[in-house]
């Protein structure tokens, strides 16, 4: 036992401890092309059988090396292993190239050691989610998975509607790049802010292909070769797209989520998908961000469960309903037997006069309002599901609703509480003086003293190519990310309308210029139609719990 371990037991409330264990680290396991990559085996001291558990991860071993010893001393192996390119694995890192062809060849790796007994697990949050995902449909007969803030595909993480995903991928290069260089210097930059100053820094640098050196001092090679080549490039992404290896004989599943992390749909889909397939995973999402203490905490004891369910045959730890949900608002913990849990009414809130959102549709004939979207000074993000040690989650938008580039229409306080689950849907009928603009809608609840917070969002890309009516006005229609929320008596919906949120995704500099070198800025006039011919509205799942 470290002291590692035993302070996640002990923090984490996890079952009593088993096993010593033993460790065999940096052993070189050889893939395919000859190179080698860096991998820790851990094992109970007790004499087997024991599954094996495999995590595949670019940020290190030694981070995760608590979280292994933990699993083994409660009867697993566990294999630990540094991606291609990362910490002294051999190799160039490319994100997401190689997990396929490097996790076939440490699976037939792992099927060769004396002490594998032809059961194992693969588990992991994020990047070692979609590690996973690239091997599922390779996995032996007794096999499964826990899949934690995570994609099965990327491209739609990355380019949301088109736009860049650009705080994200400069935060996570820091981390990656960061923790190649210094894990220690690197970890204060995570809990000192330095990342998100950074961030934004180099988000306000054009042009953007140069962020790499902003944040990390160098150019950074999958930086560059993503501008050079991933940009509205879908044969780029196909190889590294593995939906289609879910299926009818995907091993089981449990997902974990949470309402604020920025992968919250794409993990949804998945979990759709298999129910599709007949499957029955389990489903846990809280009210937390990607990089929430408390995502990682039930992470690993829903992990140990379901684990210990599905390849030691106890199944004393899975809770009744395979669906657990988090409701903000009312702060409570409900369980279904699937998501989105039965039948919803959809109620509709339409923008109207005097910033009203109101059930009732516009009747007037001609009503607008218009703002200007200068790049230059570009409307801020504040909070919401992304990649960020701080400042993810719910926010006080006080300051963003002052803006004049932002449009707030807001409901009468309400009589009776409205309980929302699942996506919300927008129809946004809009006109600009450039062809090139960006759509972003957020949903917040205001509570009796005024304070705004935000509870969902969505972003749209329009372009050239973008449909337009009759009358010269786009109808655009897109939605709003998941999540589980209860307005309450007393309290109002609130929907912002605005034209960016900076630096979570990139500037549209208007131009339609490629994205990564140019530097011309465009200002746009912007306006939003919200009369009978044009009803801008949102429909919200509504439910009774």
């Amino acid at each position: 036992m470290s002291i590692g371990s035993l302070f996640i037991a002990q923090l984490y409330q996890l079952p009593p401890r088993r096993h010593a264990v033993g460790k065999s680290l940096s052993l070189r396991v050889v893939m395919d092309d000859g190179v080698e990559l860096l991998t820790d085996h851990y094992a109970p001291k007790t004499a087997g059988p024991h599954p094996t558990l495999l995590m595949r991860l670019p940020y290190g071993r030694r981070g995760f090396a608590p979280v292994a010893e933990v699993y083994a001393e409660r009867g697993y192996n566990v294999v630990l292993q540094a991606c291609r390119g990362t910490e002294e694995s051999g190799g160039r890192f490319d994100p997401l190239v190689n997990e396929r062809k490097d996790g076939l060849a440490t699976l037939e790796w792992i099927k060769a050691q004396l002490w594998f007994d032809g059961r194992i697990g693969l588990t992991g949050p994020s990047y070692l989610g979609y590690a996973q995902w690239a091997i599922c449909d390779a996995l032996p007969a007794t096999s499964a998975m826990a899949t934690k803030v995570t994609s099965s595909e990327f491209q739609s993480v990355v380019f949301p509607s088109g736009a860049f995903h650009l705080g994200l991928w400069l935060s996570w290069m820091q981390v990656i790049e960061g923790l190649r260089g210094n894990p220690l210097k690197m970890t204060g930059r995570m809990f000192s802010g330095t990342v998100e100053r950074l961030t934004h820094k180099a988000a306000m640098h054009l042009p953007l292909v140069e962020g790499d050196e902003i944040v990390t001092g160098h150019r950074v090679p999958f930086w560059r070769e993503w501008f050079e080549n991933a940009i509205g490039n879908d044969e780029f992404w196909r190889e590294m797209d593995h939906r289609h290896r879910l299926s009818e004989t995907t091993p089981p599943n449990h997902f974990v989520s949470g309402w604020y992390d920025f992968m919250i749909d794409q993990l949804l889909r998945d979990y759709t998908t298999l129910v599709g397939f007949g499957h029955r995973p389990h489903l846990t999402i809280g009210p937390w961000t990607h990089v929430s203490g408390e995502l990682q905490a039930e992470s690993l004891r829903q992990t140990l469960h379901w684990m210990n369910a599905k390849l030691l045959e106890d199944p004393s730890g899975l809770r009744e309903h395979p669906v657990r949900i988090y409701v903000t608002g009312t702060e409570t913990w409900h369980e279904f037997e699937s998501f989105p849990p039965g039948a919803f009414s959809a109620t509709q809130f339409y923008l109207n006069e005097e910033e009203k959102l109101t059930e009732q549709a516009p009747t007037i004939d001609a009503a607008t309002d218009t703002y200007t979207y200068d790049p230059a000074d570009p409307t801020p993000n504040i909070g919401g599901a992304m990649f960020a040690f701080k400042g993810a989650g719910p926010a006080d938008n006080a300051a963003r609703e002052a803006r004049n580039d932002v449009l707030c229409f807001s409901t009468e306080p309400l009589a009776q509480p409205v309980t929302i689950i699942g996506q919300s849907d927008v129809v946004l009928f809009a006109s600009a003086e450039l062809e090139h603009t960006d759509f972003f809608v957020r949903l917040c609840d205001v509570d009796p003293q005024g304070k705004s917070l935000n509870i969902t969002d969505g972003l749209l890309r329009v372009t050239p190519n973008t449909p337009r009516q009759t009358d010269g006005t786009w109808r655009l229609e897109f939605t709003l990310h998941a999540t589980a929320h209860c307005f309450l008596r007393g309290h109002r919906i609130r929907v912002q309308v605005s034209s960016g949120a900076h630096p979570r995704y990139a500037r549209n500099l208007g131009t339609g210029e490629p994205l990564g070198t140019t530097t011309t800025l465009l200002t746009n006039a912007v306006t939003v139609h919200r009369d009978a011919e044009h009803p801008s509205s949102i429909m919200l799942r509504c439910y009774e719990l």
